[in-house]
């Protein structure tokens, strides 16, 4: 290669220091020229490979937290669904023995019916109360509108009249959409007199969802939707709703507007799936809740991450061309103006992701203000009960610690050790009646196990042993031969044998020769009685309401027998009681029975 000669400046005119060849001429020139190819082609698969990578694994991570978030959305959803519910059950029972609209059916006098309708729907928070009457005709109501309408042919009132407890029904309205009410028959005597109808309002849960990115749905046992965020989803199946309208629109803009950013396929950002399908079953007629959570958020977060990785490869890269082409001074400015340009896109990205982590952080705390609104509600609800659960554990540890000082004055330690041994053991216990305590505050979510209800009774008879010592408790049982085995939690059911056997204990305060008789037998259901010989119960019908209670002031506080019912009615038994044809009281808990082949399957 020959090399044309400088022709030197003619004399007295100065120069500058000569330039560098331009970066195609240096490339071409001499060994160092490969050199740069090869470092340029290094740096090239370097970037390629690191911005693939950090897509794939920001993808993967900003999709978990996606999900955790989603689950926890759906818990909230389904949480406030279940307490609506199960706080709008308890109203008919209520509203039934009110002794004015028992007076009102029984003497057609409706005048002031609907005005106290109205005061208790304020109160309550339901969406309409409705006072039927023994023909189906609507006496009272909170919607005037109502009034005169005949229902005698709809499920909530034929279901009540026949039934003496507490009836849920869906009714799909003409106009769209479903009415949930609760509903119970109202008696005087033994005569049913009319029906108490208590709609839920649960279209306030669906206005909520509206207003979130989200898709949410809400089947029954069958599987038809009957709450969503989706309006023709209702009166379908899962498969049917999505074929009308499906959840995919959010993402798919999503794609769209990003289409042009590389040639990568869809799947390499949202890993094969446009949305994200959780389901949850709520512990209530066997319904179950959907969501379905789009992909766009992890797209634009995973592009900010790359963009600043991608700006920073530019500005290497832009860093090198600068020192191999410093001697151009255009090409110098150039690289000039784009580096500004970089820095200022730097800045505008640095703020955007600033901006996304404060939102981050300002939705952890949201969710911890919630979680610990919701554990101070529990705590709220259990306090109450835990005076009086725990009552009986520290009463035989004050008979055991009278014990003790007995046997150390008269020299004899080893016995006293073993009651201290006994008050150890209470203590424990305490803590363990503590636990079920919020756990029964918190309305379900315990761990089920079959039970035996014979080892139960027995563990439950010698925590009560001093009391039936003290008193001279003669105890009779009858228990079958095979073992009876129900599912239900343990400690729940070992409670509710105490309370019934401290109620038989405090019966007999006024007998010569008290006697309780307990009988375990196992047919369609699991039944235990325990009969005293007491002087019986004068109000059945007031016995399980809370702060009911026929013993003195400081005795009690009337909660034993009301929370005994709700563990039973929990475990999907019955709780009852009846006076016995010659004296005295007999409580029956019914549970249904665990089977061989249910217990083999558990």
């Amino acid at each position: 290669m020959t090399e044309t000669p400088q022709t030197p400046p003619p004399p007295g005119v100065q120069t500058k220091p000569s330039a560098m060849p331009r970066l195609g001429a240096f490339l071409r020139s001499g060994p160092a020229s490969w050199r740069v190819r090869a470092a340029l082609v290094a740096f090239l698969l370097i970037a390629v490979t690191t911005v693939w990578t950090t897509n794939r694994v920001l993808t993967e991570r900003f999709t978990e937290s996606t999900r955790n978030r989603a689950e926890l959305r759906l818990a909230l959803y389904s949480g406030n669904l279940l307490s609506e519910l199960r706080r709008n059950a308890i109203v008919p029972q209520l509203l039934a023995r009110d002794p004015a609209l028992i007076g009102a059916l029984n003497s057609l006098d409706y005048s002031t019916s609907t005005q106290r309708l109205i005061s208790f729907v304020e109160e309550i928070g339901a969406a309409s109360l409705m006072l039927l009457d023994a023909d189906g005709r609507t006496v009272a109501a909170t919607d005037r509108k109502r009034l005169g309408s005949n229902h005698r042919n709809e499920a909530y009132f034929v279901e009540g009249m026949r039934s003496n407890i507490t009836v849920f029904s869906v009714i799909e309205r003409e106009a769209g959409g479903y009415r949930f009410t609760y509903s119970r028959r109202l008696e005087s005597g033994a005569e049913p007199l009319g029906v108490i109808v208590v709609e839920v309002d649960l279209a306030k849960f669906e206005r909520a969802w509206a207003g979130i990115s989200d898709a949410v749905a809400v089947t029954d046992s069958t599987g038809n939707i009957i709450l969503a965020t989706a309006p023709r989803w209702r009166g379908r199946n899962e498969e049917e709703a999505l074929s009308r309208e499906t959840p995919q629109t959010a993402i798919q803009r999503a794609l769209r507007a990003t289409a042009d950013w590389t040639a990568f396929p869809f799947e390499t950002y949202l890993s094969g799936a446009a949305v994200m399908r959780l389901e949850t079953r709520l512990p209530f007629r066997g319904w179950r809740m959907i969501s379905y959570t789009a992909h766009s958020s992890i797209r634009e977060r995973v592009n900010g991450v790359l963009a600043l990785e991608i700006m920073g490869f530019a500005i290497l890269l832009a860093a090198a061309f600068y020192g191999l082409s410093r001697r151009n001074a255009l090409r110098l400015a150039l690289f000039q103006r784009e580096s500004a340009e970089l820095r200022a896109l730097n800045l505008r990205l640095q703020r955007e992701v600033a901006e996304r982590q404060k939102v981050q952080e300002n939705l952890a705390v949201a969710e911890q203000s919630l979680e610990q609104s919701s554990k101070l509600a529990a705590l709220g609800e259990m306090s109450a009960a835990v005076s009086h659960e725990l009552n009986q554990p520290l009463a035989a540890m004050k008979t055991y610690l009278a014990g003790a000082r007995l046997l150390l004055s008269r020299n004899r330690p080893d016995e006293a050790m073993a009651s201290f041994g006994r008050i150890d053991d209470l203590i424990e216990r305490m803590g363990a009646i503590t636990r079920q305590l919020k756990s029964y505050a918190r309305k379900g979510g315990e761990q089920l196990a079959p039970v035996d209800l014979a080892e139960a009774l027995t563990t439950s008879l010698a925590l009560m042993e001093p009391q039936l010592r003290e008193r001279d408790v003669r105890v009779n049982q009858f228990l079958p031969r095979n073992p009876v085995h129900v599912l239900g939690d343990r400690m729940r059911i070992e409670q509710v044998i105490i309370n019934l056997l401290r109620n038989a204990i405090d019966a007999t305060k006024s007998v010569d020769d008290p006697e309780i008789e307990i009988i375990l037998a196992a047919g369609d259901t699991a039944t235990l009685s325990v009969r005293d010989n007491g002087m019986g119960i004068e109000d059945l019908d007031s016995l399980f309401e809370p702060f009911y209670t026929t013993k003195e002031p400081g005795d009690g506080v009337g909660l034993g027998l009301a929370i005994s019912s709700g563990i039973v009615a929990d475990l999907g038994g019955r709780l009852t009681a009846r006076n016995a044809q010659a004296r005295g009281a007999v409580f029956e808990m019914r549970l249904p029975i665990l089977d061989h082949e249910q217990d083999a399957a558990e």
